[in-house]
């Protein structure tokens, strides 16, 4: 009788890899890939200077992240006031492009909030570190 044998040093070679090319992947989606400006340059310019003096005071920072997301715009702009500019619109969902507000905050001058707005309603914020 004739036995058959695996060689199952290919299937785990294929497995490692494999995991090494999920690894990269999950790598690229959590910090963006330099080359595409996700975290640096053009994409973090400002399109438009609404007040170059605004900064965001702790205070105000702990007000606003009380504010439910879908609330309207003016709810969170008696908050933050004014931003210090505007950044390139972009389409986070399809058939919905979002408008984009930076605010340095005053305590971390390497930081600035973002707030993101569909229409007039507040669909959430982040934190950008440069």
């Amino acid at each position: 009788m004739n036995t058959v044998q695996f060689n199952w040093s290919l299937p785990k070679s294929l497995i490692a890899g494999g995991f090494a090319v999920l690894a990269a992947g999950l790598m690229i989606d959590l910090y963006g890939l330099p080359s595409l400006n996700l975290r640096q340059g053009k994409g973090r310019d400002c399109q438009q200077i609404v007040r170059s003096e605004a900064t965001l005071t702790k205070e105000q920072l702990a007000r606003l992240l009380v504010i439910p997301e879908g609330s309207n715009q003016q709810s969170v702009r008696e908050i933050v006031k004014e931003p210090h500019c505007k950044l390139s619109s972009l389409q986070v969902r399809v058939g919905a492009t979002a408008q984009r507000e930076a605010y340095p905050l005053e305590f971390d001058s390497n930081t600035r909030l973002i707030v993101l707005y569909e229409g007039d309603q507040y669909a959430g914020y982040r934190f950008d570190s440069h």
